[in-house]
């Protein structure tokens, strides 16, 4: 027979690993599912959290997280979860190398992934150091700066229209060519914001980090000195909870706001596929409160 864990995670990124070590110092028999394709291991530099004045990659958050993961004794396997269901108070998830594995609690730290378009070439290379995705994380890093946004549609333009907040020299670039609204093109006239209307067929990068622009599939160039990239329909990773009946909302799961739980028993979530946050600092502290609130459940079952 299997062995029984005290809690599986699913998502080996910021509130899984988190949450993980906490579970760990519980000393509580803890799994962690990671499929090693996350949002954080795109981002090389991570600017406004406390502690890290210089920024830290998410590669780097991932590594020492791991290791301080298993310092505590939790145990990961690099399998992807790929079905869960409930049986006699237990939930057995079957993972993509056909192995099953049963527990008593689940944690669904599944995250988000951006779309990002593959036929632009370069275009994770600057991700996190010059050419960012999250405004409220990196609009700082454009102040005054000759800023180009590569997107799509309303969702381009909105990111656009948010930076102008920091800098007012902005060209959005409609890479994919989707018509906007008049009201937002009204908007895009009034901030003096650019927009060009046809496809990109790579990013400028220099020293492998820079951004430096962008040239079309014309061959025509545009020089900028920070990127942003917003191309909308970033794909939320629900679709397991989705499966096992947890309510969803816009596709992110809904949790109780104190305890993390979800509405089926013994199922909690936490990060950007609850609250599409964008935070690693949000990621960390729901980690931290569907463990204590695990933990708090996992005592129950002793009495």
């Amino acid at each position: 027979m299997a062995a029984l864990y005290d809690c599986i995670i699913i998502g080996g990124g910021i509130a899984g690993l988190q949450a993980g070590i906490q579970l760990g110092r519980y000393k509580h028999k803890t799994l962690i599912l990671d499929s090693n394709n996350g949002r954080s291991n795109l981002c090389k530099n991570y600017r406004n959290i406390l502690g890290w004045p210089e920024g830290v990659s998410g590669e780097t958050l991932r590594q020492n997280g791991r290791k301080q993961a298993e310092r505590v004794g939790v145990v990961f396997k690099e399998q992807l979860a790929l079905s869960m269901d409930k049986n006699a108070g237990v939930y057995l998830i079957t993972t993509d190398q056909k192995e099953q594995l049963e527990t008593k609690t689940v944690l669904i730290a599944t995250g988000v992934m951006d779309r990002l378009p593959p036929d632009i070439a370069n275009l994770k290379k600057c991700l996190g150091e010059t050419m960012f995705i999250c405004p409220d994380c990196d609009g700082y890093e454009v102040e005054d700066k000759k800023l180009i946004v590569v997107g799509s549609g309303q969702a381009g333009a909105g990111m656009a229209i948010t930076l102008n907040y920091w800098t007012k020299d902005i060209t959005f670039i409609n890479h994919e060519q989707k018509e906007l609204d008049e009201s937002t093109l009204q908007d895009l006239k009034d901030l003096g914001i650019q927009h060009i209307f046809k496809p990109i067929k790579e990013i400028l990068v220099k020293d492998d980090s820079i951004f430096e622009g962008v040239r079309f599939e014309d061959g025509e160039k545009i020089e900028g000195e920070r990127g942003f990239v917003a191309f909308g329909g970033n794909r939320v990773h629900s679709e397991l909870a989705e499966k096992l009946g947890v309510q969803l909302e816009k596709k992110h799961i809904v949790v109780n706001a104190r305890t993390k739980e979800t509405n089926i028993e013994n199922v909690w979530a936490a990060g950007d596929v609850v609250a599409h946050s964008e935070q690693v600092t949000i990621a960390m502290g729901d980690g931290v409160q569907a463990a204590i609130w695990i933990h708090k459940r996992l005592r129950s079952f002793e009495h």
